[in-house]
C-alpha cells in the first residue's frame, strides 16, 4: 500500500501555497484513522492519534505536502507566458518540459529560443530565467488570459511509472514519500499518542513547519523527506552524499540543523537490531522542516528520517522502491523505541 499511495500523491499537484489537491487527498485518507484533524491558518494538516499509552513527551511526525514549481508573472502580446520559480529549481533542466498551469490545469510546454538561432556565446551558457517561457497554444495576450491569470502557479506533467530493478521516477517524490509513510503509520495501532503533521511551504523556507511546531510544540520530533543522492558518475566520492538502494538515510546533520545525538543514536540502533540497511550524509547539504521545528519556543528535539532521491527538485526525480519500504519500517520502529522510554 504505500507504494500506491505514494505514486497516488505524486501525481497530485501541490506547488508551495497551492497544496490543496494534497491535502484534501491526505484528509480523506486518514479520516477514519485519527482522533482529531485540522487544518491551521498557514494551512498545514494537522491529525492527531491516539494510542496505547499517552506518553510523558509529545511526539509530533513531520513531512512536507509541497513541490517545487514555477508561478506565472506576465502574459506576453504574443500569449506566451513568463515565470519566476517556487521554490529551487535548475534553470538547466526546463526546457521542453510539459507543464500544467493554474486551477484549470492548462497544458503547455516550457520553450526557449531555437537552438539553432543562438550564437556561438550564448551555447555555452545557462539561459536566464527570463528568457523561458510557457506556450499554451495561444495565439495572443487575449487567448492566454481566458485561460490563465498572473499568480497562477505551474506544475511539472510528470507521468509517475516504475522501472529498471526495483525504482520508481516521479515529480514531488521530495516529500510525498514523507506524506506517504505517515498516512500508512497513522492506518496502524500506535504505541503512544503522535501528532502528525503534513506542512505546507517547506520548499520557500520551511514556512509552514514553524507555525505547526509552535501550535504542536512537541518534545520530540521525527521529520520524513526526501534527500539529495549524488552517486552519480563523475561525482567525487566526498560529495556523493548517499545512494538510492543503500536503505534509508539518517542525518546527524544538514544546512539547517544538527540533529538530537541520542535520537540518531536511537535510529541507528533500531536499524541495526532490525536488519535494516542503512546510510547516513557524507557530504552535508540541504535543510529540512527539522530547522524549524528544531527552534520552537525553549527548543525541539529532533531526528530525521530520509529516502536517497536522486535529481530532486527537477520535473522527474528517481527513488529506490526498497528504501521506501524500509523508511516505513525503521519509523515504526522508532515510535515503539521512544514509547519503550516511557
Amino acid at each position: 500500500m504505500l507504494i500506491e499511495t505514494l505514486k497516488t500523491l505524486c501525481a497530485l499537484p501541490g506547488v508551495s501555497s497551492r497544496e490543496d489537491a494534497v491535502r484534501e487527498f491526505l484528509r480523506k485518507e486518514v479520516a477514519p484513522y485519527a482522533h482529531r484533524i485540522r487544518v491551521d491558518t498557514m494551512g498545514n494538516l494537522l491529525v492527531e492519534k491516539k494510542g496505547r499509552i499517552p506518553g510523558s513527551q509529545k511526539l509530533m511526525l513531520a513531512a512536507h505536502m509541497d513541490e517545487v514549481g514555477l508561478m506565472v508573472h506576465t502574459i506576453t502580446e504574443e500569449g506566451y507566458l513568463k515565470f519566476g520559480t517556487v521554490g529551487g529549481i535548475d534553470r538547466r533542466v526546463l526546457l521542453g518540459k510539459p507543464v500544467l498551469v493554474g486551477e484549470k490545469q492548462v497544458p503547455g510546454v516550457i520553450g526557449l529560443k531555437a537552438y539553432h538561432l543562438t550564437t556561438a556565446e550564448e551555447a555555452k551558457t545557462v539561459p536566464k530565467l527570463r528568457e523561458f517561457y510557457i506556450d499554451i497554444g495561444a495565439r495572443n495576450r487575449e487567448e492566454a488570459g481566458a485561460l490563465v491569470t498572473p499568480g497562477d502557479v505551474v506544475v511539472f506533467d510528470t507521468a509517475c511509472l516504475e522501472f529498471g530493478h526495483g525504482f520508481l521516477k516521479a515529480k514531488a517524490i521530495d516529500d510525498r514519500i514523507g506524506c506517504a509513510v505517515m498516512v500508512e503509520l497513522l492506518k496502524e495501532p500506535l504505541p503512544m499518542d503522535c501528532t502528525f503533521v503534513f506542512t505546507v511551504q517547506e520548499e520557500v523556507g520551511t514556512r509552514g513547519a514553524f507555525g505547526a511546531a509552535f501550535s504542536v510544540t512537541p518534545d520530540i520530533a521525527l521529520v520524513l523527506e526526501g534527500t539529495t543522492a549524488a552517486d552519480l558518475p563523475g561525482m567525487p566520492g566526498h560529495k556523493r552524499v548517499c545512494a538510492p538502494g543503500k536503505g534509508p538515510v539518517i542525518p546527524y546533520m544538514d544546512g539547517g540543523t544538527v540533529y538530537d545525538r541520542d535520537l540518531y543514536d536511537l535510529l541507528r540502533t533500531q536499524a541495526e537490531q532490525g536488519k535494516i540497511p542503512w546510510q547516513t550524509k557524507e557530504y552535508l547539504s540541504g535543510g529540512t522542516d527539522a530547522a524549524a521545528i528544531q527552534r520552537t519556543k525553549e527548543g525541539v528535539r529532533v531526528a530525521g528520517i530520509a529516502a536517497a532521491v536522486r535529481y530532486l527538485h527537477t520535473p522527474t526525480s528517481v527513488v529506490s522502491l526498497e528504501d521506501c519500504e524500509n523508511m516505513l519500517i525503521l519509523a515504526r520502529r522508532f515510535l515503539q523505541a521512544v514509547a519503550a522510554m516511557e
